[in-house]
């Protein structure tokens, strides 16, 4: 007899059935698709509409419930309605984001999306906690339009060093919460783009469906760049998404509807954020809170210093 059995090897699989999934055989996370293979991907009508639905209702909407909403509701001692929607987009938006990876044709860096979403949910969350603070203190009569030290409400505290703590807040909600929270949202997006290619002409083309939410979703990215003080990061990915369609139309690909979609919304943004501009570009009040190179004021800057007569700062808070 031997000494040792020999192994017996495992039959092929049948014509036309999966291989099972192991060590010895590829599994599904292991498979490469031929890049060279390109499938058509339809527009992701409820995936697009579900995403820009959410970004306004739970973003967007949130400061306004905020303030709508009665006091004796949310005491200010405790989470405010907007507080809650932060923290339902916080778990909504990076679902939404993989489900919009998973239905890319083409095979995507896993790592670095995970990595993304990581950084995407630790700082929409650090974010959370200084927009929460920050957005409460008007109702004591804070005004954005302001920096933290001017403002008439924080700069006679004493002791001093509690201004310190202020602006630290400030630090954590408008620097390291938008940079951890914005540029994985838009690598994502860059990412998902670059898989919104294709060789066939007629699949470069839009439904009606797609059309009608490209006004909402670009109007939503105009709110995201100028309210989050991130026209650098929305530009150079704007331009990296030009340089990408000129590339690979050298190699005789197009935008898929997705693609086109998310092309033309960035352009649309674009469009608005010059408007915008544009019209408060003489506003001395604004021009002292952003004195940079790059004139960009906050939506949230100009209610507080044209409309918040319209929301008078509560005396007995």
């Amino acid at each position: 007899m031997q000494g040792a059995a020999r192994r017996r090897p495992f039959p092929a699989a049948a014509p036309g059935s999966p291989q099972p999934a192991g060590p010895l055989y590829p599994g599904r996370h292991g498979a490469v698709k031929n890049e060279d293979t390109f499938k058509t991907s339809p527009f992701h009508l409820d995936l697009w509409f579900y995403f820009t639905l959410q970004n306004w209702v739970l973003d967007f909407g949130r400061p306004i419930a905020m303030i709508i909403l009665p006091l004796e509701w949310f005491p200010l001692n405790k989470p405010s309605a907007g507080d809650y929607f932060h923290m339902a987009y916080n778990v909504i938006t990076p679902f939404l984001l993989l489900k919009l990876i998973e239905r890319s044709p083409k095979t995507l860096p896993r790592s670095m999306i995970y990595v993304s979403i990581i950084m995407f949910v630790m700082g929409a969350s650090i974010h959370l906690v200084g927009d929460s603070v920050n957005h409460r203190l008007i109702f004591s009569g804070y005004q954005h339009h302001l920096s933290v030290r001017e403002n008439p409400i924080i700069k006679n505290l004493k002791p001093e060093t509690l201004i310190d703590s202020f602006e630290l807040l400030y630090y954590y909600d408008e620097y390291l919460g938008h940079s951890m929270w914005y540029i994985p949202f838009f690598l994502i997006l860059f990412i998902y783009f670059t898989g919104c290619f294709t060789p066939v002409e007629e699949e470069s083309r839009m439904p009606v469906a797609a059309l009608l939410l490209m006004g909402p979703s670009s109007l939503y990215y105009w709110y995201l760049v100028t309210e989050g003080q991130i026209f650098i990061l929305y530009i150079f990915t704007f331009f990296a998404m030009m340089a990408l369609v000129m590339h690979q139309k050298r190699k005789g690909l197009v935008l898929d509807s997705n693609g086109l979609f998310l092309f033309y919304s960035f352009i649309i943004t674009l469009v608005l954020i010059a408007l915008w501009v544009v019209w408060l570009w003489n506003d001395k009040t604004l021009r002292k809170k952003y004195p940079g190179v790059i004139y960009i004021p906050e939506p949230w800057a100009f209610y507080t210093l044209h409309m918040s007569n319209l929301h008078p700062a509560k005396e007995s808070f």
